[in-house]
Parts: structure tokens; C-alpha cells; sequence
């Protein structure tokens, strides 16, 4: 019964020891410092060793939550100098439209002398360019539309980081699972290694046993530290997409249920945002048709000596009309309409992949539910059949091999039951990303 004793839980009693004594080693205990790592909220409170010296910690922070998880994210996301590039032109596009004239406005100053004749004529000139008839509504649409089109980038790529963490969180905390299990099953085969010894030892069972015995054993350590790197890995992919070291206490996500998400995924709304853009940019190209108008004002003052000279000031106006410069427009009006029919095209294709992933995240809930159900209860009859065997084999009604066996399948069976659990809470989280749902 050597192997069933270390399974089984201590006998609640007190072995013989003098009073004095264990008051003694009472007060030692309480005397000694606690480290500080002991205070730390780390992570993962189950580590107790590690197969390798590298670590990269995780920190809980109850003050943190999902929501501000993002949102700190998105300050520090690559994408923000571009959101504030879009912001910048927007602003720009707005401040031309509100202009009372179509461009810059030219003035000209002249001089001219005759010396022969002695005369000097001294010309003032003033040219403005005017906004073509619905070219500044136009112009006004157009910075409507860069706006409204900023601002859905920004919800789209804050969705996007949604995502990232989302993806990053959940992939750290399955990797946790796999890490405990793993650390729980090394355990297991250490005492299972060294009751065996024991029995070796006595002679009840052959040396060939403590070699198999110890074979496991080692295959568990490996598992350990290859558990333990994919760990380290997902933790540093968490840190490198938040930059930060610390994760909410809880991220558990309520499942919001919609069957057509239609236009208003914030994907999908960006990208109709930026044809409209585009579309506005085109009509404004197109409202400058040959060219600006232009309004031009003169004065030329005649300041000669000579008395032929009436020493008048003369004051014109006139307008610059252009025409047959539409030609020239043409290969500008062609190049946007160009990038205005490739986004229609991603935007149907950005439909068409929105709705694969919403059927994919709605199956994934509903098999996963069903596999959830199936393995708690595939958990319960291997833990039952594994009792019955290391029971068996305590008797040496069973070999090694068969109890190691039935130990594997009853181990897959744990871990599966908790990678489901763990899944079910992800795909939540990965069906309200999928749906375009911020936490």
C-alpha cells in the first residue's frame, strides 16, 4: 500500500513531542522575516520553481480593468501618430473650406520708365481667386466627411488593440492552465517515483519498474519546462502589445448576443467611411472643373515730367475666366476613382469576412459548451478509474505500465476539462470582438 499512502492526507494527530519544544520552534517561526517577494501579487501564486532562470512577471492589478487595460494599450499603440495625421488633415480641409477666397490671393507691383520720352508710369495689381459655383459646398462635405472618416479609424483600430489584448489575455491564461498542470503532474511522479523505491527496495517490485518509473518522470519534466516557456512566451507577446507588466484581476466578458451586426462593425464602418471620403474628394476634384476664376484690380499712376503727360491715375478690373483645362483634371480624377472603387472592393470583401467570423465565433461557443459538459464528466470517470487502479496496483493486481497509462489518460482528461472552461470564457471574449463589441 506504499503508493496509495501518498495520496492519501496526513492523520489528524500530534506525535509525541515535548511542550516545550514546539512552543519553542513556535516562536522561532514567528520570528523570522517574510520575504518580500511573499507580498508580491504575482500572477502565478502556484510557481514554486522554475525549469529555467528567465522570468518575465506578470503583476495583477485590482485597480485595472479591462477597459482601461485598452485604453492605456491604444496610447501607447503604434497607429495613434497616424490617427492624429488624419485629425491634422481633417482640421486643414476645414480651414480651406471656411476661406472666402479658392486659394492665395497675388499682388503685383510695377514700374516703368521712358527715358526718351521721359516717362514713368508706376502699377499696382491685385488677383483673387474665387471658388467656383459649388466648389466650396463641396469643399465643405469633403471636411465634413475627413472628419466623421478620422474618427471611425479610431474606433476601428481601438477595436483592433481590443482584439490584441483580448487574444493576448486569454492565450496567457491557457498557457497558465497548461503550466499548472504540468507542475502538478511533475509532482505526482516524483512521489510516484520515490514510492516505488521504497518498494524496489523491500522487493516487491523489480528494478525495472523504478527504470520505467523514472522514464516518466523525466518525459513530465520536459513537459514542465517546454509548459513553462510557452508561459514565458505568451507573457512576453502580452507585454510587448500593452507595454505594461500587469493584468486586471478580472476580464471575464458577458456575452453579447447579435445576429446581424450589419454596417455598424466598426471595421467595416471605417472603410465605408473612407469611400465616402473618398467620394467627396472626387466631387470636390471635380468642382474646380478648368480651373479657379480669377477677380484681378489694377492701378497704373503716371508720375512722368513730361509736359505731354496729364498726370492721370487709371483703375481697371476684370475677371479670368479658364476653359478647356478639364482634360488636364482628368488623369488627377481618374487616380482617386481608382482608390475609390479598390475600397468597394474591400469593403465587400471585409463583409464577407466579418460574416465567416461571426458564424465561426457563434459555432465555436456552441461546441465548445457541448465539450465543456462532455469532458467534466470524461474528468470525473478517469479520476473514479484512476483510484480504482492505483488501488489495484497497490495490491499487484495491475503492472506499472498499465497504471502509468490509465495516470496519462486521466491527466489529458483534467487539463482537457480545464483548457474548456478556459476556452469557453475566451470565445465570449473572441464572439463580442468578432460582432465589433468593445468591452
Amino acid at each position: 500500500m506504499f503508493f496509495l499512502d501518498m495520496f492519501r492526507k496526513p492523520e489528524p494527530y500530534l506525535p509525541l513531542v515535548p511542550v516545550f519544544f514546539l512552543a519553542a520552534l513556535l516562536l522561532l517561526l514567528l520570528a523570522l522575516p517574510i520575504p518580500a517577494q511573499a507580498l508580491a501579487s504575482d500572477w502565478l501564486k502556484s510557481e514554486t520553481a522554475h525549469a529555467v532562470d528567465h522570468q518575465d512577471p506578470i503583476v495583477i492589478d485590482a485597480t485595472l480593468n479591462l477597459v482601461k487595460l485598452i485604453d492605456l494599450t491604444m496610447e501607447k499603440y503604434p497607429d495613434t501618430t497616424w490617427l492624429s495625421a488624419l485629425e491634422e488633415e481633417a482640421a486643414a480641409i476645414n480651414d480651406r473650406s471656411k476661406s472666402w477666397t479658392a486659394g492665395a490671393t497675388q499682388a503685383s507691383l510695377g514700374y516703368q520708365s521712358i527715358s526718351s520720352f521721359k516717362l514713368n508710369y508706376g502699377t499696382v495689381g491685385l488677383q483673387v481667386p474665387l471658388w467656383n459655383l459649388g466648389q466650396r459646398d463641396a469643399e465643405h462635405q469633403l471636411a465634413s466627411q475627413a472628419e466623421t472618416s478620422a474618427e471611425a479609424q479610431a474606433a476601428a483600430i481601438k477595436l483592433r488593440v481590443a482584439g490584441l489584448v483580448r487574444g493576448a489575455l486569454w492565450d496567457m491564461y491557457l498557457a497558465k492552465i497548461r503550466y499548472e498542470q504540468a507542475q502538478s503532474e511533475l509532482e505526482i511522479y516524483e512521489r510516484l517515483l520515490s514510492s516505488i523505491k521504497r518498494r524496489v527496495e523491500l522487493g516487491d517490485l523489480p528494478r525495472a519498474d523504478e527504470l520505467l518509473a523514472k522514464s516518466e518522470l523525466l518525459q513530465k519534466r520536459s513537459t514542465f519546462t517546454m509548459a513553462e516557456a510557452e508561459l514565458m512566451h505568451s507573457r512576453k507577446r502580452y507585454t510587448s502589445i500593452t507595454q505594461i507588466n500587469k493584468i486586471p484581476l478580472h476580464y471575464e466578458e458577458a456575452l453579447v448576443a447579435i445576429k446581424d451586426f450589419g454596417q455598424n462593425h466598426p471595421t467595416l464602418a471605417a472603410i465605408n467611411h473612407q469611400i465616402e471620403h473618398k467620394r467627396a474628394e472626387l466631387n470636390a476634384l471635380k468642382a474646380i472643373g478648368s480651373g479657379q476664376s480669377h477677380a484681378i484690380a489694377g492701378l497704373l499712376s503716371d508720375e512722368s515730367n513730361d509736359p505731354r503727360s496729364n498726370k492721370a491715375e487709371f483703375f481697371n478690373v476684370g475677371v479670368i475666366v479658364p476653359f478647356g483645362g478639364s482634360v488636364h483634371a482628368q488623369p488627377h480624377i481618374a487616380a482617386i476613382n481608382v482608390e475609390l472603387n479598390k475600397l468597394i472592393a474591400e469593403s465587400a470583401q471585409m463583409n464577407r469576412s466579418l460574416e465567416q467570423a461571426h458564424h465561426e465565433a457563434e459555432h465555436n461557443l456552441e461546441v465548445n459548451r457541448v465539450e465543456l459538459d462532455t469532458a467534466n464528466e470524461q474528468k470525473t470517470v478517469s479520476e473514479e478509474l484512476l483510484t480504482m487502479t492505483r488501488l489495484a496496483f497497490s495490491v499487484g493486481e495491475i503492472n506499472l505500465l498499465d497504471l502509468l497509462k490509465i495516470e496519462s489518460r486521466t491527466h489529458l482528461a483534467i487539463l482537457y476539462a480545464k483548457e474548456r472552461a478556459v476556452m469557453l470564457q475566451r470565445d465570449k471574449a473572441l464572439y463580442n470582438q468578432a460582432v465589433g463589441i468593445m468591452p
